[in-house]
């Protein structure tokens, strides 16, 4: 069955909030690896947007707490740019990143097209870090933070897109977090906002079952919603594409794509992130990086009717 919305393919070429390189390199390899002839089979019609500058990670000494910081804010400005040209023109944004941070450009975008979205947060962590709050200086993992814009959030990220902050509390339903994964600052911004993740434990036994929970309450009152998608879910030891390469604490690719399945269906779904992919992680010969991308298009190629902003 052919689709009525086209799905715009963005890719986000960047590292600056990560950890070290490599999630700049996955959009090339998935679109290498054959993802928008795939999509194209699946039935979408696909407009491809094209790529935002790369940024490859590096040391920032000069600000060791919140490394990189002008270029994510760059990063996400020229996201939330393609995604809000993508949903005016009637499009479904499908953002392929790069590091966690470019869906915060997702949601920016959104609302500046007049979008009104709720985000399920398909992760391993709930990214409410902030640079008070852990030494590192990854924004990697504080996206939520400051899309919440709580205590500790740094003014240039949190002021980044067209209002603050992006999202109220209501707006964010965790789906698949672990609390062994979150920092002891997460779990108390968890319990003082009353977030209620959907446990990782409860995505492992029953995927669609968690994801249709999640799609429950994302889609609430008529809202659209958006997906983002941390490869990190998946655990590095089934299939090693995340740039976290934690082993035995995520859960089945499949399992990660049967809750796909389930949201990616549904008539209220807006658009679609995908981060943490460091395709230098997989098999040599690609054939990681080139299953991600088939199965992708297989969760996409549900759908049949786009959704109202």
């Amino acid at each position: 069955m052919r689709v009525s919305a086209p799905l715009a393919v963005i890719g986000a070429p960047t590292s600056a909030g990560a950890f070290a390189p490599g999630q700049e390199d996955a959009p090339r390899a998935l679109r290498d690896a054959g993802l928008l002839d795939a999509l194209r089979a699946a039935g979408h019609e696909v407009v491809d947007r094209g790529d935002t500058p790369r940024f490859r990670w590096r040391v920032d000494r000069d600000e060791p707490r919140a490394m990189n910081a002008a270029a994510v804010v760059d990063g996400v400005r020229a996201v939330a740019a393609r995604v809000e040209e993508a949903v005016r023109a009637g499009e479904r944004p499908l953002v392929l990143g790069g590091d966690c941070t470019v869906g915060v450009g997702t949601v920016a975008g959104a609302l500046a097209a007049g979008a009104r979205p709720r985000l399920v947060y398909l992760d391993l962590h709930p990214d409410l870090n902030t640079p008070t709050s852990v030494p590192d200086g990854a924004f990697d993992w504080m996206g939520v933070a400051h899309m919440l814009d709580i205590e500790g959030a740094d003014d240039r990220l949190a002021g980044a897109g067209p209002r603050r902050p992006l999202l109220a509390d209501d707006d964010i339903v965790f789906l698949g977090a672990g609390s062994e994964q979150a920092t002891a600052h997460e779990r108390e911004v968890i319990a003082a906002r009353a977030l209620r993740p959907i446990p990782v434990e409860d995505l492992r036994a029953d995927p669609a079952t968690a994801a249709r929970a999640a799609l429950d309450r994302a889609a609430a009152e008529g809202r659209p919603f958006l997906v983002h998608f941390d490869v990190d879910v998946i655990d590095f030891s089934d299939v090693p594409l995340s740039e976290n390469t934690g082993r035995g604490i995520g859960v089945p690719f499949e399992t990660a794509f049967e809750a796909l399945d389930v949201l990616l269906a549904d008539d209220a779904l807006l658009g679609l992130t995908v981060t943490e992919l460091n395709p230098h992680h997989g098999a040599e010969d690609g054939s990681d990086v080139r299953r991600f991308a088939a199965r992708l298009a297989a969760a996409l190629g549900q759908r049949s009717e786009p959704a109202s902003a």
